[in-house]
């Protein structure tokens, strides 16, 4: 076959599942941003300027270490809806059909758990860490704040959760431990493998209702 002919026929077979909205196409991976973005230095059109970190580090994050997979939906909840099962340590994103994107997580320990229906308020890119003052005063060692990158606690991104259009102070982010998913060992917050929380935040919008159970 001519390359010509194949590119005609990679284009039909394209157009065909477009033109059905097969819905494996629709929530299929999408592309990391890379290196290319992070060289232009732009951020996603959706992150805070404020608390992202222009450029990144995609391109040094690794890409096959991953959690995700397609399931069973076991939340019977809307398209789009994050649910956040801290008992089985899993995230699960409905997409329709039945079926959602289920993530391993690391959650909350003993003391530090949360529970409840909230909204993604806010959408950062590599995000930098300010500790809260109740955080430095358990561990006084803590910086100030940490600018983005790939030691910071908060890792590749960082969904922060709201209620009534107020911030929680929890958040879904990356993690710079990445032996720590599985486990109940942060402050509250859900912590996923940077690839996954890469992968989550190109597939939520801001305002995504989001279940904590």
């Amino acid at each position: 076959m001519s390359m010509s002919r194949g590119l005609i026929l990679l284009s039909a077979v394209g157009l065909f599942f477009m033109a059905n909205g097969d819905a494996s196409a629709q929530w299929a991976s999408p592309a990391l941003p890379g290196a290319a973005s992070a060289t232009l230095g732009n951020l996603p059109a959706d992150a805070d300027p404020y608390y992202s970190t222009p450029g990144g580090f995609d391109d040094q994050v690794d890409a096959r270490l991953t959690s995700r997979k397609i399931v069973a939906d076991p939340t019977g909840e809307a398209p789009g809806t994050l649910t956040i099962n801290t008992h089985v340590r899993k995230l699960f994103l409905s997409t329709g059909d039945g079926r959602a994107i289920e993530y391993s997580i690391a959650v909350g320990r003993q003391g530090f758990a949360w529970k409840g229906v909230a909204e993604i308020g806010r959408k950062a890119f590599w995000p930098g860490w300010t500790p809260p003052p109740e955080m430095i005063e358990r561990s006084p060692d803590l910086p100030a704040h940490m600018d983005g990158g790939l030691s910071n606690p908060l890792g590749a991104r960082a969904l922060y959760l709201f209620q009534d259009k107020k911030d929680t102070l929890f958040r879904i982010h990356g993690t710079n431990e990445p032996k720590s998913i599985g486990k109940a060992v942060s402050s509250g917050c859900i912590r996923m493998l940077n690839a996954d929380v890469i992968d989550l935040y190109q597939r939520v919008a801001k305002g995504a209702r989001v279940v904590v159970l």
